[in-house]
């Protein structure tokens, strides 16, 4: 065999190494019921209960931030997030997190918020426009 061929076969064994390493990390979307069920790393997508209770003592723990969320089937958890309170977390209107149940309490190591468009009015607007 060339050493142009063995070069190949190796680099086509590392990138399905890769593959296969990166498969094992993919979270898929579910809801908390779904999430206490398989017990695996899931994202789980919901709305912050901004009536209950919000923890957050950067001088005590930088890294632990807890608040309520709804999930879409409309099941209430709490969250443990490992990591800093994000700024304008309070304005979110969909919080997707990734993480698994740890006892009653979702233990999050990821979040993605999705605040509310600052083009909100003008779209309105465009769309009183054209109706």
């Amino acid at each position: 065999m060339k050493k142009i061929h063995i070069v190949a076969i190796i680099m086509i064994i590392l990138a399905i190494g890769v593959l296969f390493m990166a498969s094992n990390d993919i979270a898929t979307y579910s809801s908390f019921s779904e999430a206490v069920a398989s017990g695996k790393k899931v994202k789980v997508a919901g709305q912050l209960i901004k009536e209950k209770e919000m923890y957050y003592n950067p001088e005590k723990d930088p890294n632990y931030f807890s608040f309520y969320l709804r999930d879409v089937e409309g099941l209430e958890k709490k969250v443990v997030l490992l990591g800093a309170k994000p700024q304008d977390f309070e304005l979110s209107e969909q919080v997707v997190l990734t993480g698994k149940i740890n006892g009653e309490d979702f233990v999050a190591s990821e979040m993605l918020l999705k605040c509310p468009s600052k083009y909100k009015d003008e779209e309105e607007f465009l769309m009183i426009q054209e109706g």
